[in-house]
C-alpha cells in the first residue's frame, strides 16, 4: 500500500493520493494534504468548502455535487477552481479526506 510522508506524518493513500482510511482525517491532516498539491495555506473559503464536503460525505456517504458546494458556500465555480487548483473532486475532496469520488479521473 503506498504511503506519503508530509512533514514527518505518514498516511496510507491510494494511487491518486486519496486517504485509504478517511477516519484518520482531521483539520491538521487537511492542512498537510493542502501543502502537497499547490493549494497552499487554507483560508476561510477553503475551510467552508472542505467542511461542507466532509459533512455531506459523513451524512450521505458520497461527495456532494459541485452545484451544491457552490450553493452552500456562495462561491462561484471559478472561485472553487482558484481555491483548489486540482478541482473540487480531485483537490477539495482529497483535502477533505474522502475516498476518491466516483467519476473522478
Amino acid at each position: 500500500m503506498p504511503t506519503i510522508d508530509i512533514e514527518g506524518h505518514q498516511f496510507e493513500v491510494d494511487g491518486d493520493g486519496f486517504l485509504r482510511d478517511p477516519w484518520v482525517w482531521n483539520d491538521e491532516v487537511a492542512r498537510l494534504l493542502a501543502t502537497t498539491d499547490g493549494t497552499g495555506a487554507l483560508t476561510d473559503d477553503h475551510w467552508a468548502v472542505v467542511k461542507f464536503i466532509r459533512d455531506h460525505w459523513e451524512e450521505h456517504d458520497l461527495a456532494p455535487m459541485v452545484r451544491k458546494i457552490c450553493q452552500h458556500t456562495g462561491l462561484r465555480l471559478k472561485q472553487i477552481y482558484e481555491l483548489f487548483p486540482m478541482g473540487p473532486a480531485k483537490g477539495a475532496c482529497r483535502i477533505a479526506g474522502l475516498p476518491k469520488p466516483d467519476g473522478c479521473v
